[in-house]
């Protein structure tokens, strides 16, 4: 495509970069002319099972030669059938029912109003720094930064905002950010949205857009108490942690507990547009039948890349994979913290890692754009996200091995002395 022919793309869209990929493998991207881009993106989480898996590839041209379009309020496709088996296989016995569309803020919307019309409640609580989506219901819910909210109010109602135990930012260890944000929690449901007219608690198991943040351990345990107690459901946004990514084939699994509803999305389709809810029978036979769907969710050609995406996973162990690979990435990186003071935290669980960079105890946003732009010139895309955008996070298909996370460090650190 010609640099002019760019102008035809809506400017609504950024771009990190002008690359034009003819084709891609595992973790790698080509240009038509043979150039070689390392891609520790995955398509924003997506290509979990790395770009053009031969499972997946197979999956979709076999599907394609069969059936594309099978609308599901018409027929049922087998394959949409076959994904809910695959993928109640891997939930917890007690999420055992299954809802499809095509984008994490779809689905997130999805599960705004099960939660609603089963709780009959009204009110929904997020959290400082997430981000659930663009579409109006999950910008009001979007925290992680303002441009995505900015000039769209007003946005629906109902929704609340809650401190995050983000305690690299509060200057906190980590026990004393926890306690507090339960605090602010409790007196937010005394002052601001009853627990008896709060249908859920939506949160995701690591904050992706807002900074690559695990949510500790003792504050999801303490959140699943505080819903089970108040008959609020408790929602796991599994869009970006789910699928392997952090280790686990789910997020909220390094909290040993379990949601009532899943949302997820990205890793699920290998790059097909495809999301889900996810809860109990009992609690999806109280979403009134008509009153959601789409002309796309759960169509044929998208479910059968997903059963053979989630079918992959499982038997490539890829999972176990990005917890070997994360802990390996994550010594290096915090060995590169010993030498390089700016990078100033490292965090996250399995292969979705941020590292945030700060001069003189500030947030160095301008620092991080140009690390960024070093690894780009040296073929390594690495993305940002942070509300400050200081974060460069670390998201590789969870197929890489070791001699490629060496190899990204690597760069990583040549990147690193180019701007110092």
């Amino acid at each position: 495509m010609a640099t002019d022919s760019l102008s035809l793309l809506s400017p609504v869209w950024s771009h990190m970069t002008h690359i034009q990929p003819e084709r891609a493998e595992g973790i790698y991207l080509y240009e038509a002319d043979g150039t070689r881009y390392t891609d520790f993106t995955s398509g924003i989480g997506v290509t979990n099972t790395g770009h053009c898996h031969p499972r997946v590839v197979a999956a979709i041209q076999e599907q394609a030669a069969k059936l594309i379009h099978g609308q599901i309020n018409v027929v049922i496709a087998p394959s949409t059938v076959k994904l809910a088996e695959t993928l109640n296989a891997v939930t917890p016995p007690e999420i055992d029912c299954f809802f499809f569309s095509n984008s994490g803020a779809e689905a997130t919307e999805g599960a705004v109003k099960l939660a609603r019309m089963a709780t009959k409640r009204t009110n929904i609580i997020t959290f400082q720094g997430s981000f659930h989506g663009r579409t109006s219901q999950t910008m009001a819910m979007t925290n992680s930064k303002t441009v995505y909210r900015s000039r769209y109010q007003p946005l629906p109602a109902g929704v609340f905002v809650a401190p995050f135990p983000y305690a690299y930012h509060y200057g906190w260890d980590e026990d004393t950010a926890i306690d507090f944000c339960l605090r602010e929690l409790d007196l937010m449901l005394k002052s601001q949205t009853a627990p008896e007219e709060t249908a859920a608690i939506i949160i995701e198991p690591e904050l992706g857009e807002g900074g690559y943040i695990p949510a500790p351990k003792r504050f999801m345990k303490a959140l699943r108490e505080l819903c089970t107690q108040h008959g609020i459901l408790f929602v796991a946004d599994e869009v970006q942690t789910g699928f392997g990514r952090t280790g686990k084939f789910w997020g909220y699994e390094h909290a040993e507990i379990v949601p009532d509803i899943i949302i997820m999305a990205k890793g699920l389709g290998s790059g097909m547009p495809i999301s889900g809810v996810a809860a109990s029978q009992a609690l999806m036979s109280q979403w009134t039948t008509g009153s959601h769907g789409g002309t796309y969710g759960g169509g044929a050609l998208a479910t059968a890349t997903a059963v053979a995406t989630v079918r992959t996973i499982v038997d490539e162990n890829l999972p176990e994979n990005a917890a070997h690979m994360g802990e390996r990435l994550t010594d290096g990186l915090v060995e590169l913290q010993g030498r390089y003071p700016v990078i100033g935290d490292v965090r996250g669980y399995g292969l979705m890692i941020g590292t945030e960079f700060t001069q003189n105890g500030h947030p160095a946003k301008d620092l991080t754009k140009a690390v960024q732009k070093a690894c780009i010139e040296r073929n390594l895309l690495l993305l940002t996200c942070g509300s400050y955008e200081n974060v460069i996070r670390w998201i590789p298909p969870l197929v890489v091995n070791e001699t490629q996370i060496d190899e990204a460090l690597t760069v990583f650190e040549d990147a690193l002395q180019s701007v110092m």
